[in-house]
C-alpha cells in the first residue's frame, strides 16, 4: 500500500513521466559510461569525467526544443567544454590560479546569458566542467583521458536524447502565439456580426471571447518556461515578444466594440468592416506562425484602413447632420484595433524571417530588425554592461562566491574540494530572499544524506555493492528525489556521490562526512555572497526600468495631447524616449523570467506593463495620422476636457510608478468606460464644433480611455 500510494504521488506530480524518463536516460547512459570507464578499461579519470559529464549535461543543464533539438546543443557544446576542462586542468597547479580562472571564466559563463537567457540552461553544467578540472592532483598528462571521458558521455547522452523514450514535442512559443491569433480572429468575426446584428448568436459570441482571453493568457512568458520563451535579443524573439503585446491590444480594443454593440442593426458599418479585414489579417499572421506556413499579406488590411480613414474625417453623409457619437467611438476604437492588428503582422513577418519595406515598419518599433544579430547582441551586452545592470550584478556575485569558495577548499586542502564550489552554485540565487530559501533543504537534504550514507559505509565497506546498486542511487536522485522535493532530491544526491567515490577511492564513513563539511562550507559562502552583493536581484532593475518606462509615457502623452491642441512641438523625442525605455523594460523583465525565483507570487502585470508601449507608440502616431497637430486649436471648452483627462492620465502613470518602484498603496487608476459613458463627457460639447472636429475629439479621448485601460491591467496586485 505504501508503494502504491508513493507511485500515484510521484505520477500525479510527473503526469507526463517526463522527468522519469529524463532520469531514466540519464542513469543507463551514466551507468553504462561508469561501468566501462571504470571497469572495463580500469580508468578512475575516464570513469569520474564520464559520469560528471552525463550528469552535467543531463541534469545540471535545462536545454530547450525538442529532442534533436537538445542533442544538437549538447554535441555543439563540446568544444566549449573541452576548452573549460583544459582551462581547469592547467590552473589546478595553484590555489590562486585556480581561483582567478574561476572568477573569469565564472563570471564569463554567467554573463554570456545577456543575450539570450535560454543559454543560461548551459551556464551551471560549464561551471561544473572548469570546477571538476581545476582541483588537484595537477596533472596536465590527463587532459586527453579527461576530455575523453566528457566527449563520450556527452555524445551518448546525446544519442539517448533522439533514441531512448524521447520526450513529446512540447507546445512551442510560436505554436502558443499561432493559437492565440486563431481565438482573436474568431472573437473578431464574432463582434463583427454583433455590431452589424446586436441580436445573433450573444451565447457564441461570450464563448469565443472566453476562448481569446484564455489562449491569450497563455502567451504572457511568465507562464511559459524560460527554455522556450523569446528572450532572447535577436530580431526573432524581440518580434515574438511585439507580436504578444500587439495581440493582447487587439482583444482589449475588440472587448471594448463587443461592449458598445448598437442596439439596432448597422449592415454597413465601419467598425464592421474593419474588424472582418483584421480578423482574416489575424488569422492569415497566425498560420505564417506554422513551419512552412504562407507570408502574411497586408494589402488586404491597408485598404480597410485606409477606407476608414478617408471616410473617418470627412463623415459619411454631407456634414451637415448631426455627427452620431457612438458611432464614431465604434470607428475610432475599430482604427486603433486594426493599427494594433497591423503591428502583430508585421511582427509575425519579422519573426519569419522575412523582409521588410518602408511600407511594413511606419512605426519605429521594428527599427531593430535591419540590423544584424551580432549587432543586437552587441546592443545587449552594452547595455547590461552598466552600474545597476541586475544581471551584471548576479555574474559578479556568482563569480565572486566561486572563487572565495575555491579559494578556501584549497587553503584548507579539502580532498573533495569541488562539493563546495557545488554547493555555493546550488544555493546562490539572484537576490537574499531567495539565497535563503535554497538554504533550508540544502542543509536539511545533505545532514540526512550524510547520516544514512555514512551509516551504510560503517555497516558496508564493499566497493562492489556500491556498483551494484549504482544504477538505483542514479534514478532515486534525479528520479524521484527531483519529485519528492528539494530537500529529498539534496539527500539523495549526497547518496549517490558518496556511493560513487567509495568505488574510486574508498575512504569509509569519512566520506559522508567530508561530504557534509564540504556543503555546509559552500553553503555559508553562498548565503554570505548572496546577502552582501546586491542582495534585491533583478527585480530592482526591472522596477527601475518601468519606472522610468511608466514616466516617459507620461511625458509621451501630455505632449500629444498638446499637439492636437496647437501648442506642442513635434513629439519624435518623446516617442524616441518612450521607444528606449521600452528596450530596457523588455530587457530587465526577459532576464528577471530567465532567472530563478522563489515561492512567492508576482506582483505586477509586468506584460501589460509591456503592452502599455503599444497604446502609446503605435497610437500616437496613427492618432497624429488622422487627427494632424493643431486640430483642435480654437475650441476651449475641448481643450479643457482633454487636459482635465491628460492630467488624470498623468497622476496615475506617476502614482503607479511609485507602487511599483517602492510598493506603497496608490490612488485608484482611472478606469475605462464604453463609448455610451463617454456620451456624457462629449455631449454637452457637441454644439460647438463642427463634426469634423467633433470626430477628432472622439478620437483623442477614445485613446485616452484605452490609456487608462492599459494602466488597470499593469496595477500591482
Amino acid at each position: 500500500m505504501l508503494g502504491t500510494s508513493l507511485l500515484g504521488r510521484l505520477r500525479r506530480r510527473d503526469p507526463g513521466d517526463a522527468i522519469l524518463r529524463r532520469a531514466a536516460r540519464l542513469t543507463l547512459v551514466a551507468s553504462v559510461v561508469f561501468y566501462g570507464c571504470r571497469y572495463g578499461a580500469g580508468s578512475s579519470v575516464l570513469a569520474t569525467y564520464g559520469l560528471f559529464g552525463t550528469i552535467a549535461a543531463g541534469s545540471f543543464a535545462q536545454l530547450p526544443g525538442p529532442a534533436p533539438q537538445r542533442a544538437r546543443i549538447l554535441v555543439t557544446s563540446l568544444p566549449a567544454v573541452w576548452a573549460l576542462i583544459a582551462a581547469g586542468a592547467l590552473l589546478a597547479w595553484s590555489t590562486w590560479a585556480a581561483a582567478g580562472g574561476m572568477l573569469v571564466i565564472g563570471f564569463v559563463v554567467a554573463f554570456a546569458g545577456v543575450g539570450n537567457p535560454r543559454l543560461v540552461g548551459l551556464a551551471s553544467a560549464f561551471q561544473l566542467f572548469y570546477i571538476l578540472a581545476s582541483f588537484p592532483p595537477y596533472q596536465p598528462g590527463t587532459v586527453p583521458e579527461r576530455l575523453g571521458g566528457v566527449t563520450l558521455g556527452i555524445v551518448l547522452l546525446a544519442a539517448a536524447e533522439m533514441l531512448l523514450w524521447p520526450d513529446p514535442v512540447p507546445v512551442s512559443y510560436r505554436q502558443r502565439l499561432a493559437e492565440a491569433a486563431d481565438g482573436v480572429a474568431a472573437f473578431l468575426d464574432a463582434a463583427a456580426d454583433g455590431l452589424t446584428d446586436p441580436h445573433t448568436g450573444p451565447g457564441d459570441r461570450d464563448a469565443r471571447r472566453t476562448r481569446a482571453h484564455d489562449v491569450v493568457a497563455a502567451i504572457e512568458l511568465g507562464r511559459n518556461p524560460p527554455e522556450w520563451a523569446p528572450s532572447a535579443a535577436g530580431a526573432q524573439d524581440r518580434a515574438l515578444r511585439i507580436c504578444a503585446a500587439a495581440l493582447r491590444e487587439v482583444l482589449v480594443e475588440a472587448d471594448r466594440l463587443a461592449a458598445d454593440t448598437p442596439s439596432a442593426p448597422i449592415p454597413d458599418l465601419t467598425a464592421a468592416r474593419l474588424l472582418r479585414a483584421s480578423a482574416d489579417t489575424t488569422r492569415a499572421a497566425g498560420r505564417a506562425l506554422s513551419p512552412g506556413g504562407p507570408t502574411v499579406e497586408l494589402g488586404d488590411l491597408d485598404a480597410a484602413i485606409g477606407r476608414a480613414e478617408a471616410a473617418y474625417p470627412e463623415g459619411e453623409g454631407d456634414g451637415h447632420d448631426a455627427p452620431d457619437v457612438p458611432r464614431l467611438c465604434r470607428d475610432a476604437t475599430a482604427l486603433a484595433l486594426a493599427d494594433q492588428t497591423r503591428i502583430f503582422a508585421v511582427g509575425v513577418r519579422v519573426a519569419t524571417g522575412s523582409r521588410l519595406d518602408g511600407v511594413d515598419t511606419p512605426s519605429g518599433l521594428f527599427a531593430y530588425a535591419r540590423h544584424s544579430p551580432w549587432t543586437l547582441y552587441w546592443w545587449q551586452f552594452r547595455a547590461h554592461l552598466a552600474p545597476r545592470s541586475a544581471h551584471l550584478h548576479s555574474s559578479v556575485r556568482l563569480a565572486v562566491a566561486l572563487a572565495i569558495a575555491r579559494v578556501a577548499a584549497g587553503v584548507l586542502q579539502l580532498t573533495h574540494g569541488f562539493w563546495v564550489l557545488l554547493a555555493t552554485l546550488t544555493v546562490l540565487r539572484t537576490s537574499a530572499a531567495d539565497t535563503r530559501t535554497a538554504l533550508r533543504p540544502a542543509v536539511l537534504g545533505t545532514i540526512a544524506g550524510a547520516v544514512v550514507s555514512g551509516g551504510l559505509m560503517l555497516v558496508v565497506d564493499q566497493p562492489i555493492i556500491y556498483a551494484v546498486v549504482l544504477p538505483i542511487t542514479l534514478m532515486l536522485a534525479f528520479g524521484v528525489g527531483r519529485l519528492l522535493g528539494p530537500v529529498w532530491q539534496q539527500a539523495l544526491f549526497t547518496l549517490l556521490l558518496t556511493g560513487v567515490f567509495a568505488q574510486l577511492n574508498p575512504e569509509g564513513w569519512r566520506l559522508a562526512e567530508a561530504r557534509l563539511v564540504d556543503v555546509l562550507l559552500g553553503v555559508v559562502i553562498g548565503v554570505l555572497a548572496g546577502v552582501a552583493m546586491w542582495p534585491r536581484g533583478a527585480s530592482h532593475d526591472l522596477r527601475l526600468n518601468a519606472t522610468r518606462y511608466l514616466a516617459a509615457s507620461a511625458d509621451a502623452v501630455e505632449q500629444t495631447i498638446q499637439a492636437v491642441l496647437g501648442g506642442a512641438p513635434p513629439l519624435e523625442r518623446d516617442l524616441n524616449r518612450v521607444r528606449q525605455r521600452m528596450i530596457l523594460v523588455d530587457a530587465s523583465y526577459c532576464q528577471y523570467h530567465s532567472e530563478r525565483h522563489g515561492p512567492h507570487p508576482r506582483q505586477v502585470n509586468w506584460d501589460a506593463v509591456l503592452s502599455a508601449g503599444h497604446h502609446v507608440v503605435p497610437g500616437a502616431e496613427s492618432l497624429l495620422r488622422r487627427n494632424p497637430p493643431g486640430c483642435l486649436a480654437g475650441w476651449p471648452a475641448a481643450a479643457a476636457l482633454l487636459r482635465d483627462s491628460a492630467g488624470q492620465l498623468r497622476s496615475a502613470y506617476d502614482d503607479l510608478a511609485g507602487e511599483v518602484a517602492h510598493g506603497h498603496a496608490s490612488a485608484p487608476v482611472p478606469v475605462r468606460t464604453g463609448c455610451a459613458g463617454e456620451l456624457d463627457r462629449v455631449r454637452p460639447l457637441l454644439s460647438e464644433g463642427d463634426p469634423r472636429s467633433v470626430r477628432h475629439l472622439v478620437e483623442v479621448d477614445q485613446w485616452l480611455a484605452g490609456l487608462a485601460d492599459s494602466l488597470s491591467r499593469i496595477h500591482p496586485r
